[in-house]
């Protein structure tokens, strides 16, 4: 890829971008591990796999001024349209959007190409370790999600079996179960790396709050006369 054709990607990337948990620092973090994983592949197009990396969240905005949008596959309509209006190959604009159209991780459409599998793995080492904490915790903010909710005993929820949108859920539901899920060796590696630094704070979290919680309902029954 020329310099020129990356500047121009680029900059179509710069102009889509505006949430904060999928900035364009997430974009370059998941460039810089894609092209990690690649080194350790064999016959990875790379214009390709960096076309895809910088575009795969273009389709954000759509999908948070309307959430039942999918932002994979409106990003992938968007790229491919931007690809072939810009004079890039129909075959290269194809095989970006396919990559892009599956690079989610809530979705039934499994990557097929190497560049596609390569993407879904960096895309997901992102909400891996401390750095997946902080990102979702952003997030959830942005949409006025809580960190926890309550049983219907009073206690605090662990996230386990959860209906309602916290992040406790979120990491139950996903960031607790995400390191077995990766396509590429290199993958695997890099998210096992980070994973004990997620656990650890979920961990003391929960434990700090689920032990200011009781010990203040003790000393706040104490003092409320009856």
């Amino acid at each position: 890829m020329t310099a020129s054709d990356y500047q121009r990607i680029e900059q179509y990337m710069l102009d889509c971008m505006e949430d904060s948990a999928h900035d364009q620092e997430h974009i370059y973090r998941v460039l810089y591990v894609a092209l990690d994983i690649a080194e350790k592949e064999e016959h990875v197009d790379c214009d390709v796999l960096t076309a895809a990396c910088l575009l795969h969240d273009i389709g954000r905005r759509e999908q948070f001024e309307n959430p039942q949008l999918c932002h994979a596959a409106v990003g992938a309509e968007k790229a491919r349209a931007f690809l072939k209006r810009n004079g890039f190959a129909s075959v290269f604009a194809e095989s970006v959007a396919s990559c892009i159209r599956t690079h989610r991780f809530r979705t039934e459409n499994s990557p097929e190409s190497l560049e596609g599998r390569i993407l879904f793995d960096a895309d997901k080492i992102d909400v891996c370790g401390a750095l997946g904490i902080a990102r979702t915790i952003c997030y959830q903010g942005q949409t006025g999600q809580p960190l926890y909710v309550l049983r219907e005993n009073g206690e605090i929820s662990d996230g386990s079996g959860d209906t309602s949108p916290s992040f406790f859920r979120e990491y139950k539901y996903k960031l607790e179960t995400l390191y077995t899920q990766f396509y590429t060796e290199r993958g695997k590696e890099i998210a096992l790396e980070r994973q004990n630094a997620a656990a650890t704070f979920y961990k003391n979290m929960l434990e700090e709050i689920t032990a200011s919680r009781r010990r203040g309902m003790e000393l706040l029954e104490k003092n409320i006369t009856k």
